[in-house]
């Protein structure tokens, strides 16, 4: 009877342990896996935003023709966003769109007329759902990132990811937390 104690405790010290590294390993591999499902959300949103930039370009150029500077610093901005393929590339690329976008819509404000086109106030009213989409997936993807990362540090995690090589992954982050499109800049003139 004795023997068949020790034999199940040396049993249990053998398999506690398989488990746990086996259960965590599953785990890493799950938020991993929520981690690519958000940024694709992402993607989705920011491929969106992308496509609205042409038409809001050509808009703002019939009104502003003498805002070349802007408007070529925009669409070149759209054309990096959308040729960026590695993570860190599409973060920089996206990052300076939203500020291209924001210079845009900063000089929307000098045009009376351009701010009374229902064309111009339809796009930016799109483009705005489109920013607090993406400001939405952007929060959930943050949010699994966190929850992956954390988990690749804790015990018996950091042991997992040391041995399967798993790296945490980089928060998107662009640098502001919304662009605030809808609410009209002070302009000094």
């Amino acid at each position: 009877m004795s023997s068949t104690i020790l034999l199940i405790a040396l049993a249990g010290l053998v398999v506690l342990p398989v488990f746990a590294v086996v259960a965590t390993y599953n785990r890493l591999v799950a938020l991993d896996q929520r981690c690519e499902t958000a940024f694709a959300d992402i993607d989705v949103h920011l491929k969106h935003r992308q496509n609205l930039i042409p038409n809001l370009v050509e808009t703002v150029r019939g009104f502003a023709r003498h805002e070349h500077e802007i408007l070529l610093g925009v669409a070149r901005a759209q054309a990096e966003a959308a040729a960026a393929i590695a993570p860190e590339a599409r973060l920089k690329a996206e990052r300076d769109l939203t500020q291209s976008i924001t210079s845009l819509i900063g000089v929307a404000e000098r045009y009376p007329e351009l701010l009374a086109s229902g064309h111009f106030c339809a796009l930016r009213d799109e483009l705005v759902g489109a920013e607090n989409r993406i400001t939405a997936a952007r929060r959930f993807y943050n949010l699994a990132v966190g929850e992956y990362g954390a988990t690749l540090r804790q015990f018996p995690g950091s042991l997992v990811a040391r041995h399967r090589n798993l790296e945490p992954r980089t928060p998107f982050d662009l640098g502001l937390e919304r662009v605030l499109i809808d609410e009209p800049s002070a302009v000094k003139l």
